[in-house]
């Protein structure tokens, strides 16, 4: 079995840092593995190997980081020399340092989230993909673009990763999103046996928060709905799409966006929903024909002017398109006296919210807005209206 020892090289520079490194000893051949690692003479103890410091110096946290990381280091090359022995073959330290290098260019938190990425990407699950993306871009500014090597993270790097959001305002449920695609990544390491599974993820929260509801009174659609608008053109289409959306049973609007002309046939659009691939059928009305017939001008194979030239940055176009709907609605919402933000994703909540003061049954707002689960749907429901409730509670005091 090979040996490994930790090593420090003066530099040959009076008063400049030195490197550390490592020695390979296998079958009385010795290879060297140098570090990025660089400290003072006076911040190594040969008699330990390993890198010292005092409670007065300044570079104290930068010093027991670099401990860290050795740990780290030694740690891994003693798994793939345990490896190496396990799989019966020959090699040598050459192997061990070969082994070393392929595994820090592949195995670090960076990298193997950006093969994941590549890998959905490739099976067509581009919205994770772009999850995947925007945590691992949070995650680097955490890190200030310092690369991390999968067994390295520990839960002490994740707690500091959510104090560091907690100190910039970030909302528990918005750190939980981040939190939850690193731990994704992280399982699928432990699932493909690139790692042994540490459980990082054990002392930070990682659950979902419940919402502020966004659902809005039938008034206000009402309101809303009968805005003259007709002055404003980009606000008034940002008020048919947020219409249609309502009136298709809280669509959202990535369905709404590439539902074709196709899907609707003999009085009914047709189509499955992009998210859970669950098939929907909603009968169409004389109102959607209203809204769709003020834009004749879409020549395109899709049902709404959304997504306009077929196959050309079509993602990248229903995100822009979206982003302006949601910035004029907020205008609207000033019209109309509305102090929660406006967005079409409150249609959605909207929709299901007067269904059930309609006394509508759960299982039926459930399939009508293809929902997985009717705990899933209770999350879009608005709470009972309070002056219902002190009405209950009224009566209920009365009968003492």
């Amino acid at each position: 079995m090979a040996s490994i020892k930790v090593k420090f090289r003066p530099s040959t520079v009076a008063d400049h840092e030195g490197t550390i490194f490592y020695q390979i000893l296998h079958e009385r051949k010795q290879r060297q593995l140098f570090s990025d690692y660089h400290v003072f003479p006076t911040e190594w103890d040969d008699d330990r190997s390993m890198v010292t410091t005092t409670y007065k110096s300044e570079r104290k946290s930068f010093i027991l980081s670099i401990r860290e990381r050795i740990r780290w280091d030694v740690e891994r090359l003693t798994k793939i020399i345990r490896q190496l022995d396990n799989n019966g073959l020959s090699y040598t330290a050459d192997d061990v340092i070969e082994e070393f290098t392929r595994y820090a260019n592949e195995y670090s938190l960076f990298n193997f989230m950006e093969s994941q990425i590549v890998r959905l990407k490739e099976n067509g699950k581009v919205r994770t993909a772009e999850t995947y993306y925007v945590a691992l871009n949070s995650f680097k500014k955490f890190r200030k673009g310092e690369d991390i090597m999968l067994d390295c993270l520990n839960s002490e790097i994740m707690e500091a990763y959510e104090a560091w959001h907690q100190q910039r305002g970030v909302s528990p449920n918005t750190i939980s999103f981040y939190t939850r695609i690193l731990r994704a990544a992280y399982n699928r390491a432990v699932e493909e046996e690139i790692i042994e599974n540490r459980n990082p993820f054990r002392r930070v929260y990682t659950g979902v928060d419940k919402t502020v509801k966004r659902a809005l009174p039938i008034q206000i659609i009402k309101k809303i709905k009968y805005l003259d608008l007709s002055l404003t053109p980009e606000l008034d289409f940002a008020r048919d799409m947020f219409m249609m959306s309502f009136m298709l049973r809280g669509m959202s609007f990535i369905d709404m966006a590439y539902l074709k002309k196709t899907d609707l046939s003999n009085g009914y659009v047709t189509y499955r929903r992009r998210k859970t691939g669950q098939q929907l059928v909603i009968e169409w009305t004389n109102e959607m024909q209203m809204i769709l017939d003020k834009y004749p001008e879409n020549t395109s194979e899709y049902l709404f002017p959304i997504i306009r030239h077929v196959g050309i940055n079509e993602r990248c176009t229903y995100r822009n398109v979206g982003y302006n709907i949601n910035h004029n609605l907020k205008r609207i919402a000033e019209k109309v006296g509305v102090n929660v933000p406006l967005t079409l994703y409150v249609a959605r909540h909207s929709w299901a919210s007067p269904a059930k003061a309609k006394g509508i049954p759960l299982s039926v707002i459930s399939e009508g807005m293809g929902h997985d689960s009717e705990a899933t749907t209770q999350i879009y429901l608005a709470s009972l209206d309070t002056s219902l409730v002190d009405k209950a509670n009224s009566i209920i005091l009365k009968s003492l």
